[in-house]
């Protein structure tokens, strides 16, 4: 019989996605009261005035009343059904505003990489019930494989403009219909009401393959951090130690815990399992929990790069202020790391480590000794296979070895000098050899003998088993008696 852990991983199982759901939150409707520079809808004592350079598109939901309207050159009303406008409504309406013109705000901060215009959820059903997921600021911005939602019943302006052609996205959803042709979308992209709502110079792109790998992708953003940047604010942090997650705009306080991953992980499910594990306890209420994978790049000896690996990145946030910043978050780390310990290799995680702003840390990598020397000798083998790899080159001509002059040093007297000049003895004067003996002398400077030195000559050595005999020149063996 499973247990109650198992059956919560099952479900989640089944019920993984490929990709978030990002929603774009500000719209153009206009029964949205913070549209409109009074902060209230207009009503039948109000006359409705839009700037006549105003683009825009806007969706009307109901019928309402108006003293008068003034249109913009160039925009469009997108009326739901049984919604429009009528002249000469009762002025005691109630909820009626102060009598006077209304101006239509039309918003210049709604630009597509601002990651504070954008919510996320895990499906369309979170998306209606408000389940949002917290993520760092990169992929809070659509990832190319995610799904972009523009609610139903609305309308909206968004700016595109960035130093990219095209933003790549696997579907996008407009006034409740799903676009996952790009062909499609490029017509409604063309229409009054796409010319409208989509205004920039980057062209939204759809059909992008989703996620095929169940641990998760690249969200593709980390090119564009500073521009998704540069509409976040940096809050002030009272930790001790504030964290920099990857992909996020600034350093926080709270939890980071590191998962390195093996076969059989899934990202999604391993989300669903912390919501359901952790985040549902009353004392996680104010968790924000966040869940990517990141690409860290590895360096030899932290100064030669040599690839990336991938991990799963988890941050936590809590809503403490102060001292207390980060304690919940830290709290929930170690609860990670403990259902790590008993549950990870059923779940394909090899380890998990986590860093927390209050200073406190906790390494559960296994093999991290054997990964440092392993790292070593790959080193030593990219060194060795460089200098055999230089000297092959060297040797065929392809690399050449310039040659090093060194400077020239004053000649020392030769010894040479000493040694080959015999004619020179101790104290400086000439050496004296005593008197030529002719019998030692070279043979060049011997008698003209027809048989001193010929082959002849050799008879004059025996070799016998007793050993070498000399034979005496004026000895004649043939001789018996010798006679003075």
């Amino acid at each position: 019989m499973l247990k109650m852990p198992d059956m919560l991983l099952l479900l989640c199982l089944f019920g993984a996605t490929d990709a978030l759901y990002k929603q774009w939150i500000p719209d153009t409707n206009y029964e949205n009261s913070a549209n409109w520079d009074t902060g209230f809808v207009p009503c039948a004592k109000n006359g409705v005035h839009f700037l006549a350079q105003t683009k825009v598109s806007i969706y009307v939901e109901t019928i309402h009343s108006v003293l008068a309207l003034r249109l913009p050159l160039d925009g469009e009303f997108i009326l739901n059904s049984k919604a429009g406008f009528y002249m000469g409504g009762s002025q005691e309406e109630p909820g009626c505003g102060p009598a006077g013109l209304i101006k239509f705000n039309v918003s210049e901060n709604v630009k597509w990489f601002n990651p504070t215009l954008w919510q996320v959820a895990a499906s369309l059903d979170d998306l209606e019930k408000r389940r949002f997921l917290f993520a760092v600021h990169e992929e809070t911005v659509p990832c190319q494989y995610d799904d972009v939602v523009f609610k139903a019943k609305s309308s909206f302006r968004v700016d595109t403009t960035s130093n990219y052609a095209s933003i790549p996205v696997q579907t996008v959803s407009v006034l409740g219909k799903t676009f996952s042709s790009d062909d499609e979308f490029s017509r409604y992209l063309g229409s009054n009401s796409g010319r409208l709502q989509f205004q920039g110079s980057s062209v939204v792109s759809v059909g992008n393959l989703g996620c095929s790998d169940s641990s998760g992708c690249d969200c593709g953003n980390s090119a564009k951090h500073d521009m998704i940047c540069s509409s976040v604010t940096s809050p002030t942090v009272t930790c001790k130690k504030p964290l920099q997650p990857a992909g996020h705009c600034h350093a926080v306080c709270g939890a980071i815990v590191t998962v390195y991953y093996a076969d059989g992980f899934n990202l999604e499910a391993y989300r669903q399992r912390l919501q359901h594990l952790f985040l549902v306890k009353p004392s996680y209420k104010s968790i924000q929990l966040g869940m990517s994978k990141i690409f860290k790049s590895q360096r030899l000896m932290g100064i030669i790069p040599f690839g990336s690996s991938a991990e799963i990145q988890i941050v936590i946030l809590d809503g403490e202020t102060g001292q207390q910043a980060g304690s919940i978050a830290e709290a929930l780390a170690r609860d990670i790391l403990k259902d790590v310990h008993s549950e990870g290799s059923h779940l394909g995680i090899a380890g998990a480590e986590f860093q927390a702003s209050s200073g406190s840390s906790s390494d559960d990598r296994p093999g991290s000794s054997a990964g440092v020397a392993v790292g070593a000798v790959f080193g030593v083998l990219i060194v060795l296979t460089l200098i055999v790899v230089m000297v092959i080159l060297v040797r065929k001509g392809v690399v050449h070895v310039p040659k090093v002059v060194m400077p020239s040093m004053p000649s020392l007297p030769s010894l040479s000098r000493f040694q080959n000049n015999s004619d020179v003895g101790d104290l400086g004067g000439p050496l004296d050899r005593g008197f030529e003996n002719p019998m030692f002398d070279k043979p060049t400077l011997m008698p003209a003998e027809s048989t001193l030195y010929t082959t002849e000559a050799n008879h004059a050595i025996s070799m016998t088993q007793s050993g070498v005999h000399f034979v005496n020149p004026v000895y004649d063996d043939n001789e018996t008696d010798f006679n003075a």
